[in-house]
């Protein structure tokens, strides 16, 4: 290696007798002020720097380490919640040997579901982060900047399949999709290109109506085609839907226009809660068969009061598990304030959650009053305005559950298209799940690249924990961690 007169270095290049590089010059440039060997650390394959190759092996075992940590303490943290309630439930049932049985069952199932949640999240973060290195290393950070995570977070995609290769994830797949849509809109309204086709996107009340919309389906499909629902979604609207099976049969009988089927049933559903009724099997509105001899709204106050009790247990996790998550290290210097927001947060959503189910049985009513009718349509329209009580939520949560329930809404429709017969079968993938689930992880992972600003701090905060804090195109320096930058 010598120094040229004119700023350059050179390096010569050898090689032992097995072959390689036998002899020869390259010539790169450095500052005057540099020592000449300075320029030799940048050449691949020549003299790499042992501390940049542990800090990309370093950040690939962080970034699996804490996406296990996400994924297992999320669902494990659920499924906890649930084992305790069903515990509790044991010691009150009379059948406790099949019970204690089943509970075992069911704290095998949990762990499994906690261990397979987090591995696939750890193999999300851990494939991202080594696929976007690889290309960073081979085609250079600068010039791979713009297309690097788009390529990486497809790849990334088929983790799911880790869940259980015969897990459909139909439901998260949407909502995945929808969170990537949500971005895509931001970054077409602040775009001079898109701004003005992506306006009607900034609607004040638009999380309000997608909810009204998502409702109609949803609800729709919970009274009159409930296995178009996912399992634990549908299990989770016959809870807090407040009402027996037979009941639901009975609206779904008057609303289709068949002959009753169940009318003793419903009966004698009713005489084992006390009330004794008789029910005609010539009504033209199902108000006696939803709500027996209450009237409309007597039957929506006491429901209130009922649907309360049981939306609490529910935000509670919500609330509490981000809290130990996210905010761990705030716990210690104000832990009254986190919980106090989190009680105050459980006990809105909690009144959300109840008014938006008492209030779809106060619409669906109102509108057979007023018709004095039944059929799908009705159904269909009276659930509509359920999607109101949105406004009660916090406006950092609306769209959340907006999605969240409009992803179940779209799933719900394909598949009461499909067995309809007006969905062709050529369009039936079999694992259509990772397939937008891929095509989503890509969109969220260039835009967490790229457009950082059209993510809200929350989540940021999160990414940035679990993957680094992105470097600028030109910068060469390790990654600083998510919770030191902020």
């Amino acid at each position: 290696m010598s120094p040229s007169g004119d700023g350059a270095t050179e390096v010569k290049i050898c090689s032992d007798e097995n072959g390689g590089f036998h002899g020869g010059y390259i010539k790169t440039h450095c500052l005057k002020s540099e020592p000449p060997f300075c320029s030799s650390s940048y050449l691949p394959g020549i003299a790499l720097n042992p501390f940049q190759d542990s800090e990309k092996l370093a950040r690939v075992v962080t970034a699996s380490a804490k996406g296990f940590s996400i994924g297992a303490g999320i669902k494990g943290g659920l499924a906890l919640f649930s084992i305790l309630a069903r515990l509790r439930r044991t010691r009150l049932s009379s059948t406790r040997k099949v019970e204690v049985f089943s509970n075992r069952k069911a704290i095998d199932l949990a762990i499994k579901e906690t261990l397979r949640y987090g591995l696939f999240l750890g193999t999300f973060a851990g494939t991202f982060v080594s696929v976007d290195e690889i290309i960073a290393y081979l085609g250079g950070h600068r010039r791979t900047a713009k297309w690097r995570s788009l390529l990486a977070g497809l790849i990334a995609g088929p983790s799911m399949l880790l869940t259980g290769p015969n897990t459909q994830h139909t439901s998260l797949a949407i909502y995945i999709l929808m969170r990537a849509a949500v971005l895509a809109s931001r970054c077409g309204i602040k775009s001079k290109r898109f701004g003005k086709i992506c306006k009607p996107l900034t609607w004040k009340h638009g999380d309000v109506f997608l909810m009204c919309l998502s409702s109609s389906q949803v609800l729709s499909a919970y009274i009159l085609k409930q296995d178009s629902l996912p399992p634990s979604y549908k299990s989770f609207l016959n809870k807090h839907g407040g009402k027996d099976l037979s009941i639901l049969q009975g609206v779904k009988d008057i609303a289709s226009g068949l002959p009753f089927t169940n009318l003793e049933a419903i009966e004698k559903y009713y005489n084992s809660t006390g009330v004794d009724i008789k029910l005609d099997p010539e009504m033209k509105i199902p108000c006696t068969i939803i709500h027996g001899n209450q009237s409309c709204s007597a039957h929506v106050v006491s429901f209130f009061l009922q649907a309360y009790k049981r939306a609490l247990p529910v935000y509670l996790p919500v609330y509490l598990i981000p809290a130990l998550i996210v905010h761990r290290q705030g716990l210690l210097k104000r832990p009254c304030n986190i919980f106090g927001k989190g009680l105050l947060g459980t006990a809105r959503s909690s009144l959300f959650l109840s008014v938006y189910c008492s209030s779809a049985w106060m619409w669906t009513c109102l509108l057979f009053r007023i018709f004095r009718w039944c059929n799908i349509p009705m159904v269909a329209i009276g659930t509509l305005p359920t999607g109101l009580a949105l406004a009660i939520e916090k406006k950092s949560r609306r769209i959340e559950i907006s999605l969240y329930c409009f992803a179940r809404a779209v799933e719900s429709f394909f598949i009461c298209t499909r067995d309809a017969g007006y969905l062709p079968e050529s369009l039936n993938l079999k694992r259509a799940d990772v397939v937008i689930f891929s095509i989503s992880t890509a969109i969220i992972m260039h835009c967490y690249e790229q457009e950082r600003e059209v993510f809200r701090s929350k989540y940021l905060n999160v990414l940035d924990w679990v993957f680094g804090v992105p470097r600028p195109p030109g910068d060469t320096s390790p990654r600083k961690d998510g919770l030191k930058a902020s």
